[in-house]
């Protein structure tokens, strides 16, 4: 379970308080506070901040001190074209912190969006719990042959469970090692800082993560892809649910725009209007190369 009850009853009382405030509230993202969203076998997201809404958005954009228009749909159409026109300034203006449990390995991906501020439980300092994730049996898959990041088939039966046992063993003698080499009992044992080392990757660490609404999206872009590694993809699925509803007008344009659009070459451009007027056009003929074509096609289809 990725939550304890303790830590279930601290989340209600958090939610049981109520302060009042002048600044602009998010009803959508009220309902979210502090809720644990289970993500993986032991993960979970949750929101423990935010500032900003749809309204603040246009506000930005604007530069005014009210709250701009009388229409909110003239709101969402100005959203809309800020998104449309790659205008992200705005959108800053909004931020969440999150604090998320993840495997050590999903973490390592995700550091990879450095516009954002992390602060990650420390294994100098604290001890980790014996938590590792297991993948379950339909997510083991062969090596892709065609995608050296990616993965091929899945795997079956025996093979399948050859290699949960594998994971699960050596997890567990991992942490068994940790242990002991940390010592027990008020034994002199090794610094918690050189005894973390000798874990595998699939530890679960925690991190509070905040990041303004232009750079959460092009983390979702990326990361709620068909294409990205599942294990990160579940978090960033868990997160576009909680975004939906606090900036409903701007996750509308950017699953739009972003999610659901395409960005398109200038050769890409001129097969389309090629193929617009008549003209058959082929990879040969397109001054593409092969796997630009293939995604070209992939994109029209």
């Amino acid at each position: 379970m990725p939550l304890t009850e303790d830590q279930n009853a601290e989340i209600n009382a958090q939610r049981a308080q109520t302060t009042p405030t002048l600044r602009a509230v998010s009803e959508g993202m009220e309902s979210h506070l502090y809720k644990a969203y289970p993500v993986l076998d032991h993960g979970f997201i949750r929101v423990v901040d935010y500032m900003g809404d749809d309204a603040a958005i246009c506000q930005a954009a604007r530069v005014s001190y009210g709250r701009g228009t009388k229409s909110v749909q003239n709101d969402e159409g100005l959203i809309r074209y800020l998104m449309r026109h790659w205008h992200s300034t705005p959108f800053e203006m909004c931020e969440i912190k999150l604090h998320v449990k993840l495997p050590v390995f999903v973490a390592r991906q995700w550091i990879r969006h450095r516009t954002a501020n992390v602060n990650e439980y420390s294994a100098r300092y604290s001890i980790l719990d014996r938590e590792f994730y297991i993948p379950a049996p339909e997510h083991l898959a062969a090596q892709s042959v065609v995608n050296n990041q990616g993965r091929g088939e899945a795997l079956e039966g025996a093979e399948a469970a050859r290699v949960l046992e594998i994971l699960k063993s050596d997890s567990d003698q991992a942490y068994d090692h940790y242990e002991e080499m940390i010592g027990q009992d008020g034994q002199k044992g090794l610094a918690r800082e050189l005894a973390r080392m000798n874990l595998p990757a699939n530890v679960y660490t925690q991190w509070y993560w905040k990041v303004d609404l232009h750079n959460l999206f092009h983390f979702l872009r990326l990361r709620a892809d068909a294409h990205a590694q599942y294990e990160i993809r579940v978090y960033a699925d868990e997160i576009c649910k909680v975004v939906a509803d606090w900036v409903p007008a701007a996750y509308r344009a950017f699953e739009d725009y972003r999610l659901g659009g395409a960005n398109l070459s200038g050769r890409a451009m001129d097969c389309l209007r090629r193929m617009l007027a008549g003209e058959t056009v082929t990879q040969e003929s397109s001054g593409m190369s092969k796997g630009e074509w293939r995604e070209f096609e992939g994109m029209i289809s």
